[in-house]
């Protein structure tokens, strides 16, 4: 091969990463501005100004105490998102077309979450069905768009790239976040109601979302199919054989299992922290909505310091030691005096330095683990331990302060998660399992 070759091919190489770095850009400011901070207390207060005398609105007919509803819809788009993204994800592999299957996953989910703009009133209805089909259809774009990771990258480069991505999101997600907060908290003198300035939040962010994608939709390109076995089956039945794949594979199964585990204690840490922060510390919403802000913004460095870590120590020790990190933050939180939000903007710092790191190369090691051909498929089971299966968490942290009175009790509970999927993690021998997925193995892994 000439040299001219080769630079031709790195050239295009790293313009389609460029282009896929964009994904992450476009699709991280939904998770942050309209899930993590706008949509879950407005879409509450709307159904509650729908409630009857009881406090229960009546989706079809089904009663629904109003401060459940946005938790309900929530669990209800994971339900759909499991039943849908394993036959995407076997048709993307089957077709090679992953594309075209992105860009409608991307859409869908802008179109849905800039129609919340017209959620007021109490149209609380429309809300839930635009929540359920933004988050369904963000689930479905995210692993197709992680599924290209292999493709993409050489096992060599796979750590640093996935951490870019990472750190591309945490980084949009920061500037828009800080953007809304400038209209939200000063809605007054742009002449808005604060209701009008969420509405206005909740839809630029499907407009930053749609207008992005189109970055990753040019310079991705789709490879040919791999002569995947076509199949018709539905959700769960293609879920079903796609786990009767992976047991063929029993060491990518097993890091599946730890990543499960772990990433479930870091998914729980996300959600109930502000819980944490205003009913067992007493701090403010201002205290909050700043302390996910700096999250954000430490997430970046922290994604593209863990990265360059990998290239020294390898992805597996480097989240090994994430792990450990996880474990001495949440410690800490015990201990974190009520009524100081300086401390528990420290323990923020800390939350945000492993968190995208940790989600990073997570990701890009399993990339490794995947047998060739079965990208999406794969990554479909994985999205599912990502959003699907964290359900065990919340409940460890709501049985425990049921049982105790304490929150302190509830968020200690959860070191067991990082502690088990330390153990579990340690335990998998990922240059065999490179092996049997038959992929390279990397010089650092």
């Amino acid at each position: 091969m000439s040299a001219d070759t080769v630079r031709t091919e790195v050239f295009d190489r790293k313009r389609e990463q460029r282009g896929w770095y964009f994904y992450d850009w476009a699709c991280s400011v939904y998770s942050t501005s309209v899930l993590t901070v706008f949509l879950g207390p407005y879409l509450t207060s709307v159904a509650k100004s729908a409630a009857d005398a009881d406090g229960f609105v009546h989706p079809l007919g089904v009663p629904v105490r109003a401060g459940s509803f946005f938790a309900y819809s929530v669990s209800l788009s994971v339900i759909v998102a499991v039943l849908v993204m394993p036959l995407v994800g076997a048709a993307a592999d089957r077709t090679g077309r992953k594309k075209p299957l992105l860009g409608a996953a991307a859409y869908t989910g802008a179109a849905a979450t800039t129609g919340m703009f017209f959620l007021d009133g109490d149209h609380y209805l429309l809300g839930g069905v635009l929540l359920v089909v933004a988050n369904a259809a963000q689930s479905v774009a995210s692993m197709l768009y992680n599924s290209y990771l292999p493709q993409i990258a050489p096992p060599e480069e796979r750590d640093a790239v996935s951490s870019r991505g990472w750190a591309f999101g945490y980084a949009a997600g920061s500037l828009v976040l800080i953007v809304n907060l400038v209209l939200y908290m000063g809605h007054d003198s742009f002449g808005v109601s604060e209701t009008m300035a969420v509405r206005i939040c909740l839809a630029t962010a499907g407009l930053w979302w749609g207008a992005f994608t189109l970055v990753p939709l040019n310079r991705l390109r789709d490879r040919g199919a791999k002569g995947t076995t076509p199949t018709t089956a539905p959700g769960l039945r293609q879920l079903a054989a796609t786990v009767r794949d992976m047991r063929r594979h029993p060491l990518t199964l097993a890091f599946l299992l730890a990543y499960l585990i772990y990433n479930d204690g870091i998914q729980t840490v996300i959600s109930q922290a502000s819980v944490y922060g205003s009913e067992e510390l007493g701090l403010g919403q201002s205290t909050l909505i700043g302390a996910v802000l700096l999250v954000q913004v430490l997430a970046v460095a922290g994604a593209l310091g863990m990265g360059r870590l990998a290239r020294t120590y390898g992805a597996k020790r480097t989240i090994l030691g994430s792990l450990v990190a996880w474990t001495v933050t949440l410690a800490a939180g015990y201990f974190l005096p009520a009524g100081a939000p300086v401390w528990f903007f420290v323990l923020a710092s800390g939350i945000g330095l492993v968190l995208g790191g940790s989600q990073a190369l997570s990701r890009s090691l399993f990339s490794h683990l995947v047998p060739p051909g079965k990208e999406a498929e794969y990554f479909s089971a994985y999205e599912m331990s990502d959003r699907g299966m964290s359900w065990l968490g919340p409940l460890l942290f709501g049985i425990t302060y049921q049982l105790t009175g304490s929150y302190r009790d509830a968020i200690i509970s959860l070191v067991a998660f990082f502690v088990i999927g330390f153990a579990l993690l340690a335990r998998v021998p990922v240059r065999r399992a490179i092996l049997d997925a038959g992929n390279p193995v990397p010089e650092r892994i």
